[in-house]
């Protein structure tokens, strides 16, 4: 597939004011200016961006798509008898057939983050998924792709009397969780150096902590205020863990300790009323204000609280509010690449990364552009 005559946003190699993407099977083969193009490059088929945008594909770096339906009947986001279950595995939640999945294409979001709600402090495992297919194991960019951790509101009380009630329990179980985790892995490690045939005795939750506590596996903490996410950075400098923010909606009230602790921030949703008390101080120049400070961000959804396909608005708005508008751009692509330990397939226009397009006839920001064209791994989608 050849696409040619837009302007390309490499988002690593700069902005290319009338260039081409060259693709071949799943992969991107070439990108340049047209005076570059080389004949008959055109054999596989063509896409005419006539001065429109190409871009790479969308990446949401959190949400609950697939795991969130149109009924609460259809919900699969929480698992409430036990408060922690980091055994769950979102792969195994995931409807690939759900709706949103195509609302996400036609607004060129290519690839999202999903994952267990926020209702437990250890919540499960999230998986990383393009998002055309329909079996989800053949969707999959990486399961698991995070671990889900929950502080601050969201896990007090839910599960009346057998969770936390305070944030102090929260952090407690989480603490109590690693540390039984960390003691489960070096027991294995051991029997390994003895080249013992048996470990200790299996313990689902306590295995799928052991390459977050050997740091293998990030750990996503939920948290919003600016406490909670001291406390997320605390547990997090306590076990050696691999830890991202997620929401981070205060955030930008300590930006500097978290630049220098050198956290990154997956902010979102914005686009959304107060509707708790932690989201009180919630305001539209939280990622400008962390970006400025030396944090490295990304911008969600969090679908369902945001439909997914406002995914590039949330970026918009976020430029609007004072975040350097290539900076906003790669909070929704090159960023969450990285972030999520993928940055080597997705997040940018470049030879040899996954052919993730999008074409928009005009600027990702204004609000009257459109999604022309999608391709993901290669294969138009839209």
């Amino acid at each position: 597939m050849l696409i040619v005559n837009g302007i390309v946003h490499t988002m690593e190699a700069g902005t290319i004011p009338g260039g081409f993407v060259r693709t071949q099977g799943s992969r991107i083969v070439q990108v340049g200016p047209m005076s570059a193009l080389p004949e008959g490059a055109d054999a596989g088929g063509l896409i005419d961006a006539r001065g429109g945008h190409v871009l790479p594909g969308f990446i949401d770096a959190h949400c609950h798509v697939g795991l969130y339906g149109s009924a609460p009947q259809e919900d699969d986001l929480n698992e409430s008898p036990a408060p922690c279950t980091p055994e769950l595995r979102a792969l195994d939640g995931v409807n690939p057939l759900n709706p949103y999945f195509e609302e996400a294409r036609r607004a060129g979001v290519t690839c999202v983050h999903t994952g267990p709600g926020s209702a437990n402090p250890i919540a499960g495992q999230s998986v990383l998924l393009k998002t055309a297919g329909t079996v989800a194991d053949q969707m999959v960019v990486r399961a698991p792709a995070a671990m889900k951790f929950a502080l601050g509101e969201n896990p007090k009380g839910t599960h009346k009397g057998s969770g936390p009630a305070t944030r102090m329990a929260s952090a407690a179980l989480i603490r109590e969780k690693l540390a039984q985790a960390l003691n489960y892995e070096l027991k294995w490690a051991q029997a390994q150096a003895d080249d013992e045939a048996d470990g200790p005795e299996f313990d689902a939750r306590l295995d799928a902590l052991r390459p977050v506590v050997a740091g293998r596996l990030p750990a996503h903490f939920h948290a919003h205020r600016a406490d909670d996410i001291a406390t997320a950075l605390r547990l997090s400098k306590e076990f050696g863990l691999n830890c991202v923010i997620v929401h981070g909606t205060g955030g930008h009230l300590i930006a500097d300790y978290l630049a220098k602790a050198g956290t990154p921030v997956i902010t979102g949703p914005f686009l959304m009323d107060r509707c708790k008390p932690e989201l009180s101080g919630l305001t539209l120049e939280n990622t400008a204000l962390l970006a400025q400070a030396g944090v490295q961000t990304a911008i969600c959804t969090d679908h369902p609280e945001t439909p997914i396909g406002l995914l590039p608005l949330c970026a918009a708005m976020a430029a609007r509010a004072g975040l350097d508008e290539e900076d906003a751009l790669a909070a929704i692509t090159i960023n969450p690449a990285h972030i999520l330990g993928v940055g080597d397939r997705l997040g940018s226009l470049a030879p040899g990364k996954d052919a993730d397009i999008v074409v928009m006839d005009g600027h990702p920001f204004h609000w009257r552009a459109r999604v022309t064209h999608v391709l993901i791994d290669g294969r138009e989608v839209l």
